[in-house]
């Protein structure tokens, strides 16, 4: 999958949807406001969003001013009822803080123009390029590698360039309507923390023990822990990372927050923990990837440097990030074991989750955690047996394979 620049005819299944029109003319509203002039924008194309918003690329039709030829616009439908968590305030904020911090700093398309009533945000179009995705599903492994290496990069430096920014965030939160301090992954890992350990026993015949129950609790504390807290794009599937001649570029603030750096470090360890498009990485790359995101954080956060401080840390976030994927993937009786998505290439769910939890056994037996790596063998074990041979084989990255 790729981005394209070129703005070209609406897309015939959505363009004269009510969704796109009431988005374009959103977007020209907050556009006009913003510059003080009437702005009209063509040829709406979809880009499929999340589900949660309408996401279009547009070309600049009319305009006194100097705009680019395309932008494109995001419009979020109405606040989610309930206790659910509103994507919008997190994505607009997230852009804002980027784009305060200028060119140099900024990991993310600029911030042209946004409005929290009318839940819009207009960016800047990076352009035609490569995923991060792209470049795993290719069959060229200098380049996946290369692109593994930049989005480490790329994730340390944002985590360095926001460290003591919470505040910033905060404030610019309140101004939209949004909840300070609130992490959307907080209350699905609250829920897996507390289910897990029966679907594992209903489902696997596994019991976890305390121990290894109190770990995973470590690992959810990193949520709301005050240490080493700094910016987090929160969902770092491989599509929403372009490669561009000017660097990574992160593409989706869903649920961009503040937290503890060692969660999205740890899942640098799984990549992609949350997302379908995750094949196993050769031997030694994970490891240049935590190396890469460390040689960055480490002048903000130079205790991160020491091993006895962030091994452990890295380890529980971990096993948080198994636990939630577990909870969410493991295969319930009578459904089928099939991909984790369709819409990119994904392997099984119970060879994912297997390949998951061999990982946490040995880098838990490595820090010498027992409880950890022995809940590991005894889930990854019984995944197999469960599953067959097939669960004990994951596939690599077709890049590498």
């Amino acid at each position: 999958m790729s981005v394209e620049t070129t703005a070209g005819p609406a897309n015939a299944a959505g363009a004269a949807d009510n969704e796109v029109l009431a988005a374009v003319a959103a977007a020209e509203a907050v556009l006009t406001r913003r510059f003080g002039a009437s702005i009209r924008l063509a040829d709406p194309e979809d880009l499929r969003g999340s589900g949660k918003s309408t996401v279009l690329r547009v070309r600049v039709a009319s305009t006194p001013f100097s705009l680019p030829r395309t932008l494109v616009v995001k419009s979020y439908l109405e606040p989610p009822v309930g206790d659910l968590v509103d994507p919008f305030p997190h994505e607009a904020v997230s852009y804002q803080l980027f784009t305060a911090l200028g060119q140099d700093d900024r990991i993310c398309p600029e911030l042209i123009a946004h409005d929290g009533a009318k839940r819009v945000i207009v960016l800047e179009d990076l352009g035609r390029a490569p995923t991060l995705a792209d470049k795993l599903l290719d069959h060229d492994a200098r380049g996946a590698e290369r692109a593994l290496l930049a989005w480490a990069r790329a994730l340390g430096r944002l985590h360095a360039t926001t460290a003591g920014r919470e505040a910033d965030f905060d404030a610019l939160t309140r101004r939209l309507g949004g909840s300070p301090g609130q992490d959307p992954l907080a209350r699905k890992a609250k829920v897996a923390l507390a289910e897990l350990p029966d679907l594992l026993h209903d489902v696997l015949g596994v019991t976890v023990g305390a121990d290894a129950l109190g770990h995973a609790r470590e690992g959810g504390r990193l949520l709301t822990s005050s240490r080493h807290r700094a910016f987090s794009p929160s969902d770092a599937c491989a599509d929403n990372n372009l490669i561009t001649g000017k660097g990574l570029r992160v593409l989706d603030f869903e649920g961009g927050c503040v937290r503890d750096v060692a969660l999205d470090a740890a899942a640098l360890r799984i990549p992609f923990p949350l997302c379908g498009c995750s094949f196993r990485l050769p031997n030694g790359m994970t490891e240049a990837m935590v190396a890469a995101w460390r040689a960055e954080v480490s002048p903000v956060f130079p205790d991160l440097d020491d091993d006895e401080v962030l091994m452990p840390k890295l380890l529980h976030g971990q096993l948080l990030w198994v636990w939630l994927s577990t909870w969410m993937y493991l295969p319930r009786p009578g459904v089928p074991d099939g991909p984790i998505t369709t819409r990119l290439a994904s392997p099984r769910r119970s060879s994912a989750l297997h390949a998951r939890w061999q990982r946490l056994r040995d880098d838990a037996a490595r820090l010498k955690v027992p409880a950890v790596a022995e809940h590991a063998e005894q889930v990854a074990s019984a995944i197999a047996a469960q599953h067959g041979a097939e669960a004990v084989h994951l596939p690599l990255f077709p890049a590498f394979s």
